[in-house]
């Protein structure tokens, strides 16, 4: 009897064991009893980021990799800044929809309807304004006023993952054949060529 009950509370150790270390989306779920409030923690996003790109944006992530409080819970959000003219190119979030509000600035966004109409729905945003980019579809922001923009975004994802339209198409790993591009979009292959070594490629 005393080693049957031994057997069952080894066993019980490993169940609770095999709990701390279940992944949910990819990532640990830690065991309840060990949580702490920096689990659900973050902050940051009152920092401006550095716009000093070609692109003239910033976006600061919080998502399940800055929070991991966050996981299995469908939420997340990010602060983006925008120098002047800069802009959010067009990608799209996978795995969330997006509702943006203007913290401060003039911004143009918009986003792309699917196949078969692609039609563009955009609108101009002053502080204050909200808008929703739906789940999958490819949108862009652009900073249309004489000062620096910044923006608060929410997203129905913990990890909402982002495809860069260029980055992907003239970045990939391995890259894809200049002649497919130039077909594609009906340049010359010396104009993808060009835009592929813009995204590191040679």
């Amino acid at each position: 009897m005393e080693m049957r009950l031994k057997v069952r509370s080894e066993m019980g150790k490993m169940r609770m064991d095999e709990v701390g270390a279940v992944r949910v989306n990819g990532m640990a779920c830690k065991n309840p009893l060990f949580l702490q409030a920096d689990d659900f923690f973050y902050s940051g996003l009152h920092i401006a980021g550095d716009t000093g790109n070609s692109y003239g944006y910033r976006v600061s992530p919080v998502t399940v990799y800055q929070i991991p409080g966050l996981n299995t819970l469908g939420l997340s959000m990010m602060r983006i800044d925008y120098a002047i003219w800069g802009a959010n190119p067009p990608h799209t979030h996978p795995r969330a929809t997006e509702i943006l509000t203007v913290l401060d600035g003039t911004l143009q966004v918009g986003f792309i309807t699917s196949d078969p109409q692609n039609r563009l729905v955009t609108k101009v945003l002053q502080r204050g304004d909200v808008f929703v980019f739906p789940v999958g579809l490819v949108h862009f922001q652009r900073n249309m006023g004489h000062t620096n923009a910044s923006a608060i975004a929410a997203l129905s994802s913990q990890n909402p993952g982002v495809i860069s339209i260029t980055n992907s198409i003239f970045g990939s790993t391995p890259p894809l054949s200049t002649e497919m591009l130039a077909q594609t979009f009906g340049v010359d292959n010396k104009t993808v060529h060009m835009l592929k070594k813009k995204w590191m490629h040679v």
